[in-house]
């Protein structure tokens, strides 16, 4: 994988059967030194870290071809498999001057969706060929794993790789786990932690109903990862073809008297060997493609931090504070060192590679370090410049009723926030929620918080906290805001465009809401049609209800897509975003079935 480019370095991430120091090579990178750091994760697997960087105070050609290769012990490694359709050499640009991105999130392997990073692979070759401008860099904008939705047939999958590779295993943290897998599918949300009913507050209605209180509140949580290995496989079990042929699909075989688990199995692994024939083509993407990231709840836990009753559930009981540090050290393993190309995170992964000499007898005394860093968040400087947001531990908690929503970012970030858009005349802002979501969603959402029910719905849009909402809006009205803000969101399923300005303002600026979502998964599309007529008809231009939001004081068009009148769009995709002079000229969702939607970026509604 070619992760964080950038003219003063580039890092390189890729997992080997060998823990033997690689060697990298470029025709186009003639001068420059290579610094390696690898990380056992097994008797059989090691993760490698490149960074490269030039030499003699020089800097790394931008927006052209770089090509590169491996070799071991001076013997080159074949690096074939991971061509793109037609080229001869791995190769990536290191974007400074964008001019197309590639944007999405949500990536479940046994959703019924198309991949559609299958589709990304197949567009990135076809500008290769054509010697056409390509997408220089690649941004996934959450839940690039699902921890907390594990498909049956997967599960089965994490135990072979486990046992193939030999990957290290933590000490048990559940009793029913000791044994297969196989004993516990589709029923892990029953011995999984919680708060008895007696040792909750007498001030929740949870208490005098006598109902324990469950510390991971997915939906889905029937076969929720729990150890450290079985995170680590699941991430290579969603990025790697080699990993699948250790093992045999048709042996992932599930016998039981439930008859709803069994046909859900056999459909999961339907939809998961579908998944598994695209990886080839995916990796043939990241491995020449700039790639950066971050994370959103479901790449540790649904409902991650979404309310601070939910974190003081969670992080006082050592089994579920295991749980959510097991989500964040793989995270950082396979996601966080690429995003920042090691300038936080190495010194928290030479942490981790100390603590896991032993296996991982020690892990336990690295928690406090994984659940007390704070600089997931990063920048890129090209032009525009991006920002990445953390808004996932960093919340704004509410201090006066512990039970309602978080928000997404607390005082500190935000005002940080300000300062690094100072000045800018453009900005990207990668923001896994969107900043300006569906009205009549939010609405609905806000009736199920009112009622008690905020995990019921995920209120996690940043409307849903008062002092979050208006300090963000603050910014955005500032007479020295950008001229052009960006924000690439991804977390809903769906997919939409809007265009934001000011009410009162004589500054010309704008701010694009570039939803997509979800690389492979989507929302349910009948109901997506009830939520956009009823949007349609509650919160039109016009509508008196568009002045009792947190955000009246800005003007948001929904810009439909070409070829119907609506604004919300339910199949999988990812996003091309095209820019011209820094700002934005085009946004299409290339879907995972090959067809091409655009917005029309010029009619507003």
């Amino acid at each position: 994988m070619i992760r964080r480019a950038e003219p003063s370095k580039v890092t390189l991430f890729f997992v080997s059967s060998k823990s033997h120091p690689f060697n990298v090579s470029s025709s186009t990178l003639v001068d420059f030194s290579q610094s390696h750091h690898f990380l056992p994760l097994g008797e059989h697997c090691f993760c490698h870290y490149y960074f490269l960087t030039p030499n003699a105070n020089s800097l790394f050609p931008v927006d052209v071809l770089v090509d590169y290769q491996l070799s071991l012990n001076d013997e080159l490694i074949d690096l074939s498999a991971y061509f793109l359709e037609g080229q001869t050499q791995c190769a990536f640009v290191i974007p400074k001057q964008l001019k197309s991105i590639l944007h999405g999130s949500c990536r479940n392997p046994h959703h019924e969706s198309k991949d559609a990073l299958i589709t990304a692979s197949d567009f990135l070759a076809s500008k290769r060929q054509q010697a056409s401008e390509e997408p220089s860099v690649l941004i996934m904008s959450g839940d690039q794993i699902y921890a907390d939705d594990v498909a049956g047939p997967m599960l089965l999958a994490i135990e072979k790789l486990i046992d193939a590779l030999k990957l290290f295993k933590e000490p048990c943290l559940i009793e029913p786990l000791e044994f297969s897998s196989s004993q516990t599918l589709y029923t892990r949300d029953t011995i999984l932690p919680n708060t008895k009913w007696h040792e909750r507050s007498k001030l929740e209605l949870g208490y005098w109903l006598r109902r324990d209180l469950e510390h991971f509140t997915s939906l889905k949580s029937h076969n929720h990862l729990v150890h450290i290995e079985e995170f680590f496989a699941l991430y290579l079990l969603t990025t790697s073809a080699a990993c699948w042929h250790l093992i045999d699909i048709d042996s992932l075989i599930f016998d039981s008297n439930n008859a709803s688990h069994q046909g859900k199995f056999r459909e999961e692994k339907s939809n998961i060997t579908e998944f598994v024939k695209g990886l080839p083509i995916v990796e043939r993407l990241l491995a020449n493609i700039s790639h950066i990231t971050m994370f959103d709840d479901h790449d540790v836990t649904d409902d991650w931090n979404l309310t601070a009753g939910w974190e003081q559930a969670v992080y006082s009981n050592p089994v579920s504070k295991r749980i959510i540090a097991n989500g964040l050290i793989s995270y950082l393993v396979f996601q966080g060192v690429g995003n920042d190309g090691g300038e936080f995170t190495e010194k928290l992964l030479l942490q981790l590679a100390d603590h896991i000499g032993n296996g991982y007898s020690n892990i336990k005394a690295f928690d406090k370090h994984i659940l007390a860093f704070d600089k997931w968040h990063y920048c890129l400087d090209t032009t525009p410049k991006i920002i990445a947001l953390d808004t996932r531990t960093h919340r704004w908690r509410n201090e006066t009723d512990f039970n309602e929503p978080s928000g997404l970012l607390d005082w500190e970030q935000l005002v940080e926030l300000d300062n690094k858009m100072t000045g800018l005349e453009e900005v990207i802002l990668i923001s896994p929620a969107p900043v300006f979501g569906v009205k009549s969603i939010e609405a609905i959402q806000a009736i199920f918080n009112f009622c008690g029910q905020p995990l019921l719905v995920d209120v996690e849009n940043w409307m849903a906290h008062e002092g979050a909402a208006r300090k963000l809006m603050q910014i955005f009205k500032r007479a020295d805001t950008p001229i052009e803000t960006l924000i690439l969101s991804g977390d809903v399923h769906y997919s939409f465009c809007f265009s934001v300005q000011s009410r009162f303002s004589n500054r010309d600026n704008r701010i694009w809401q570039l939803t997509a979502s979800g690389i492979k998964n989507e929302f349910p599309k009948s109901l997506l049609n009830k939520l956009n007529t009823l949007d349609s008809i509650l919160y039109h231009p016009s509508s008196p209800l568009n002045f009792f939001t947190k955000r009246w004081q800005m003007k948001v068009h929904k810009h439909r897509h070409k070829e119907s009148q609506k604004h919300l769009v339910s199949d999988s995709a990812i996003s091309l975003v095209h820019l011209e002079n820094e700002r934005l000229t085009q946004y299409q969702l290339l879907h995972g079935d090959g067809n091409i939607t655009e917005f029309d970026l010029r009619e507003k509604s």
